[in-house]
């Protein structure tokens, strides 16, 4: 695995679905963080985990940093964004089914 450092990003710019998603979560959270519960009432840590960095890697993909470290760059990424979103509501569908 080469973990080069000094190689340099392939993206920059704003990248506006990851920015909207990150920026969703953040609000939509911090108004009704009663979505992160499970079934019992209890903070589901792993949905808040997923959610939470995927609303980190959405807002710092969106608004156009992109690391030069390889796995940073795969953690803070759209994709990163997307995935943990859609394992966060599967999680919480799970869960509270």
């Amino acid at each position: 695995m080469n973990l080069d450092v000094n190689e340099a990003p392939s993206q920059t710019g704003l990248a506006w679905l990851p920015l909207l998603i990150g920026l969703c979560l953040m609000f939509g959270i911090t108004a009704y963080p009663k979505v992160l519960i499970d079934g019992s009432g209890r903070a589901d840590h792993l949905a808040v985990t997923l959610a939470g960095w995927a609303m980190a890697a959405g807002i710092v993909r969106g608004v156009g940093f992109v690391p030069r470290h390889r796995v940073l760059r795969w953690v803070l990424s759209a994709t990163a964004c997307v995935s943990c979103l859609l394992l966060a509501g599967l999680r919480l569908y799970l869960v509270r089914g």
